[in-house]
């Protein structure tokens, strides 16, 4: 069976239970609780994945894969469902585009959850962490202006991974609102959070 190394607080790791879910595929993953830092790897699982991040799919026939590009794209290939989630070409390349600008916004949201959390308050730059923080506000400005198009229509991986970018940004940042001035972004993000599969993959409460 395939094993799955997460954590449900990361948002990377709900991009691929959201793939599971969307997919029918939840019953053939078997699911390790990992966590850790960059500081504090020891929980994570490095012998399968150097790198020391999660998810990191373990397969019993081939080598573990990382990256929740890497294995949301192994997955959508299991069946027709999943393989729905990536259209074919031209529409293709715009929801891959969709989907990395949303890991984008993620990658840049932990790296200020990083700073503010990981690294001692007298240490801290301000101006480093308001700057991954312009990188999201960019961003989200970018497909309120640019991209809502693609948000309507059948579920892709690039919704996928903006809802998930969007919920982190709820779950960590509450003090940051981030719908002000985004009217259409805030109005498809609280529908596509009603989809069964956004329900069961929302991460614990913050505390």
């Amino acid at each position: 069976m395939l094993v799955l190394h997460y954590s449900p607080a990361s948002p990377y790791v709900r991009k691929v239970m959201m793939v599971l879910h969307e997919s029918g595929q939840v019953g053939a993953v078997s699911l390790a609780p990992a966590g850790g830092s960059p500081l504090d790897p020891a929980g994570m699982p490095t012998g399968l994945n150097p790198l020391g991040k999660i998810p990191a799919l373990e397969r019993p026939d081939g080598c573990t894969l990382y990256d929740s590009r890497v294995i949301c794209r192994f997955l959508a290939e299991q069946n027709s469902a999943g393989a729905a989630l990536y259209p074919a070409p031209p529409r293709l390349w715009e929801v891959l585009t969709l989907e990395a600008t949303a890991d984008g916004v993620m990658d840049a949201a932990l790296a200020v959850r990083y700073e503010l959390a990981l690294r001692p308050a007298a240490q801290q730059m301000p101006a480093w962490a308001e700057g991954q923080w312009t990188k999201v506000t960019r961003s989200l400005d970018s497909i309120e202006a640019r991209w809502t198009g693609h948000l309507a229509g059948p579920v892709t991986i690039g919704q996928i991974a903006l809802g998930c970018a969007l919920g982190y940004l709820d779950f960590r940042f509450a003090d940051r609102p981030w719908r002000a001035g985004r009217p259409a972004l805030t109005d498809w993000f609280a529908r596509f959070s009603a989809r069964p599969a956004m329900l069961a993959t929302a991460p614990p409460d913050a505390g």
